[in-house]
């Protein structure tokens, strides 16, 4: 067949191009067939990461033994973990933005005939995805992988969240020093993606779910065997596909969206993904608003199946070791779009029913969806008069006593302000936080609230006390939080007019979040009413903030 890369590969008028791949070492026969770009966001900063230079050496064997050629470049990739609980978290989720922006880049400006992209963390899986559905040229997402579990704590193998929650304990006296000392050098064992169900982990199994993975490869721990094998099979399988002319929007349909939302409602995966899959759909041409549209609507019918740290104390090894998203995706079968096409080059179907777990199904894990853990709302989205554009919440990593909880609010113009007063002791039990100007274009980035409620938690808290925010949580957060609210405080959202004492009411089971104010009391409160200044970098940060749409929408920087 005829490659894309050929147009200027095999031109007269293009000898130049070829004598610079040649100055690199690259032959008439490297020259000839598909050009793949490896795109690989490795980089001694992120443990997420740290593998992936490994990793794209099995890649890059595949794409050479299945007659590509192998060109791969780097990409910005930036830790959530290293960047919470100060301005650095500001960037984060605009860097989505810059990772999908970067691939785009680099793919168009040099002709690839195809790409695997290499990635883990939070918002560098996510931003790869969008740029494939931007590109619409075949790609496929490979994940670097799980770190395995630490050494025991509270009650489960602990891992680099536990800390948070042990500086909570500290600070409460119930923990000492010399625990948590220890704790810092045994909770990471392993590079790979943090251990938990978080953004990161939980952005691969929709890759897969959505069919941009291999089957059964999103979860396997960074430093399994496997792994490496699993690479070496996406390098072959994305020559494949650019023979077969499998392009990502053949993939990223409406209806594989959906299946990745029925996972995500069914693991109880991070309430981020909800705001990702929407970028996604926006990338790939569709219609955010119809993907919160289904999520909302099939939180009421698909079962929460599995349970996986936060929510329970099985880690990501465990998750994996019980079947990961191919058992759970078997299990709500019924709930899929069965026929959507995959990375595999055959319908999801067909990879499910070749499936083999050699480890067996753990029930303790993955149940079955006769007898899930719940009926229904892993995740869900709540609206009132708070949210009338919408809000997340995550009831599969809250305790059901908080399913309903009233309570006065305390009210703080930002992150820190609030986590100064969790751990001054000025949060009385039975309150509401709220915590506001942290949306997409009043932080600017939407930071999230992840220290805040690990000090809850820490503190004793986690059952006495919710938070609510126009920013985000992190995937590890437990307890009774609603995030993503929309619209944000800095856009005049109902978020703005709150006081302290306001009664807040939030209600899981009605799906509703709402303040005991008047649409008259709140429109007066509002009324001239200005954001906070905020000081914001010239730079990237300041374009972010300005073109940001709302978490309803992905928070993508909004152009069309």
């Amino acid at each position: 067949m005829k490659y894309k890369s050929a147009e200027f590969l095999e031109e007269l008028s293009f000898k130049e191009t070829r004598a610079l791949y040649k100055s690199m070492g690259r032959s008439d026969a490297d020259l000839k067939g598909p050009m793949i770009g490896v795109a690989n966001s490795w980089s001694e900063l992120v443990t997420g990461h740290f593998n992936l230079r490994q990793l794209s050496e099995f890649v890059k064997r595949g794409v050479y033994r299945a007659g590509g050629t192998a060109v791969e470049f780097g990409v910005i990739g930036a830790c959530d973990g290293l960047a919470s609980g100060h301005d650095g978290m500001k960037y984060i989720l605009p860097s989505r933005e810059l990772i999908a922006s970067d691939i785009e880049t680099m793919a168009r400006a040099h002709n690839l005939d195809g790409l695997v992209m290499l990635g883990a963390c939070d918002k560098i899986v996510p931003g790869m995805l969008m740029a494939a559905a931007r590109l619409d040229i075949p790609a496929i997402m490979a994940v670097s992988g799980p770190m395995l579990g630490g050494a025991e704590f509270d009650g489960r193998k602990s891992d680099s969240t536990s800390l948070a929650e042990a500086v909570g304990m500290y600070e409460a006296g119930r923990c000492g020093m010399e625990e948590l000392e220890r704790l810092e050098d045994t909770a990471c064992p392993t590079c790979g993606s943090c251990s938990f169900y978080g953004t990161a982990n939980s952005m691969g199994a929709l890759s897969e779910a959505m069919g941009m993975s291999l089957s059964g490869s999103a979860l396997i721990p960074a430093v399994y065997a496997e792994r490496l094998r699993s690479s070496e099979s996406t390098g072959r399988k994305i020559v494949e596909l650019v023979n077969k002319g499998i392009t990502a929007r053949k993939i990223i349909t409406e209806e594989a969206l959906e299946n990745a939302a029925a996972v995500m409602l069914a693991t109880g995966a991070s309430t981020n993904c909800v705001m990702h899959l929407c970028a996604i759909a926006y990338a790939a041409g569709l219609d955010p608003q119809k993907i919160f549209a289904a999520i909302d609507a099939l939180s009421e019918k698909i079962p929460l199946v599995a349970k996986v740290n936060p929510a329970s104390e099985y880690d990501m090894e465990a998750f994996y070791r019980a079947g990961g998203v191919p058992q759970v995706m078997k299990e709500i079968i019924k709930f899929l779009n069965a026929g959507t096409l995959t990375v595999s080059g055959e319908p999801l179907a067909k990879n499910l029913e070749k499936f083999k777990n050699p480890y067996g199904v753990d029930r303790r894990v993955i149940k079955s969806a006769k007898e899930p853990f719940s009926r229904e709302k892993g995740l869900c989205i709540l609206h009132g008069n708070l949210a009338p554009e919408g809000a997340v919440a995550k009831p599969a990593a809250m305790d059901p006593s908080m399913f309903r909880f009233t309570g006065p609010a305390r009210v703080f113009d930002g992150e820190e302000a609030a986590n100064h007063a969790i751990l001054a002791g000025e949060v009385e039990p039975g309150c509401v936080v709220v915590v506001r100007y942290e949306g997409p274009k009043g932080g600017p980035g939407m930071r999230e609230m992840f220290h805040a409620m690990k000090f809850l938690y820490g503190m004793g808290l986690a059952k006495k006390v919710a938070l609510i925010t126009d920013g985000r949580f992190s995937g590890t957060n437990g307890g009774c939080y609603v995030g993503h609210i929309s619209p944000e405080a800095a856009e005049g959202g109902p978020l703005a007019a709150l006081r302290d004492g306001d009664v807040i009411t939030i209600d899981i089971d009605k799906k509703e979040i709402s303040a005991a104010l008047s649409a008259a009391e709140t429109a007066e409160r509002l009324r001239g009413r200005r954001a906070p200044a905020r000081d914001v970098p010239h730079g990237w940060l300041e374009i972010y903030a300005k073109l940001a749409s709302s978490a309803a929408e992905g928070a993508v920087m909004k152009i069309r």
